[in-house]
């Protein structure tokens, strides 16, 4: 890794929709779900038949936030709309994002919904433009 690479701050943030008004327990299982959706695509795409992993291919950027700060920083959005602003904002901006869709089995009476999304592991400048502006959770 380049010395410029080696000073930039790496994180992941977590933003959760405070309008469902999840139990803390779900709202936390939900979180948890995005944390580590960009890790569970990488290995299960590197999965073997055998249940092994074969390969796992990360980035730079992630490699180095999983070996040294696992940051995370969670935040607060109102509503759907606003969740799927900030999704497709990511998007946008090519960053590693992972929307996460509850099968609504203990809540939301049976009915998938939005509930929350990770963007990165990235660093801080090309992840703070989309998220900067929201509230910390």
């Amino acid at each position: 890794m380049d010395e410029a690479a080696a000073e930039r701050s790496i994180k992941q943030v977590i933003v959760i929709r405070r309008d469902l008004r999840m139990r803390r327990g779900k709202e936390i299982a939900q979180g948890a779900h995005a944390a580590t959706a960009w890790l569970r695509q990488r290995v299960l795409q590197g999965l073997t038949a055998a249940g092994t992993v074969d390969r796992l291919e990360l980035s730079e950027v992630e490699r180095t936030w999983l070996e040294q700060s696992n940051r995370k920083v969670t935040v607060k959005v109102g509503s759907e709309d606003e969740l799927m602003a900030v999704y497709q904002q990511a998007l946008r901006a090519e960053l590693e994002v992972h929307l996460i869709t509850d099968g609504g089995l203990t809540e939301f009476g049976g009915v998938p919904t939005r509930t929350c999304l990770a963007i990165g592991p990235g660093y801080d400048d090309r992840i703070d433009p989309v998220t900067g502006d929201l509230e910390l959770y």
